[in-house]
């Protein structure tokens, strides 16, 4: 019971440790963290678009994150690396963060909607998935889903390849939730079969076609021989049967 409780507050702390990144460097194009545990410390990887601002004049930026990640978060000797994101269109955490701060500017939900999965799918994402909810037109709250490609929503490549992130925005009517789901362009589903050609060289081909010419000249030559046999054999018995007579 006490392990099961451990997970659970990890996992609660990650959360927590995600939604202060992304409020202090949403600024830097945040995309998400990576928290391991070494013997030394803490590894912490933080996914940004601009690692300029995450580190700051001579370090002092990111010195100053350790020292919170430490204090309030009880994080053990915290080594922080910062990694940028190669294609920002790609991450689900940019692109749900871009689509809140277009709905900040009064961006009408559906236009927002389908930019994010134009620009994902345009990315070379295999499937995407934007769904926006809170009070989009009427005092009751409901949910916009914006869906294109191949996306599995049960089973271990669902848990596995699946890139998520939710982003709460405040708005007049109240806070909308966007959550984006993609699924990458590397990934290799357990269910999709490719088949391949198998690539032969012109040398092979010469020789695989002289090979069928030397098959079919020995089957004549085995043909022409089987019909003399006949021919043979058939003159021998009416020989044999005229001297009988």
């Amino acid at each position: 019971m006490s392990s099961i409780k451990h997970f659970i507050s990890e996992s609660v702390k990650k959360v927590e440790i995600d939604e202060f990144l992304w409020k202090e460097f949403e600024r830097a194009g945040y995309g998400g963290v990576d928290v391991s545990r070494t013997p030394l410390g803490t590894n912490v990887i933080v996914y940004v678009m601009r690692p300029g601002i995450i580190i700051g004049r001579g370090g002092t930026t990111i010195k100053n994150l350790a020292k919170v990640l430490e204090e309030e978060f009880q994080m053990p000797n915290p080594q922080i690396s910062v990694a940028e994101i190669e294609v920002p269109e790609l991450n689900a955490h940019v692109m749900a963060s871009r689509v809140a701060a277009a709905l900040r500017r009064g961006v009408h939900f559906r236009r927002a909607g389908f930019w994010a999965l134009n620009q994902i799918m345009d990315g070379g994402a295999l499937g995407a998935e934007v769904i926006i909810s809170g009070k989009l037109r009427t005092e009751r709250a409901r949910s916009e889903k914006f869906r294109e490609g191949y996306m599995p929503k049960a089973g271990d490549p669902a848990i596995k390849y699946v890139k998520k992130a939710v982003v709460h925005v405040q708005l007049k009517p109240g806070i909308f939730g966007v959550r984006v789901r993609i699924v990458p362009p590397d990934i290799k589903f357990p269910d999709r079969i490719e088949m391949f050609e198998k690539a032969v060289s012109p040398e092979a081909l010469k020789e695989e076609a002289i090979s069928e010419e030397e098959t079919k000249e020995t089957k004549e030559v085995e043909e022409v021989d089987a019909d003399f046999e006949d021919e043979g054999d058939t003159g021998d018995v009416s020989s044999r049967a005229d001297k009988k007579a």
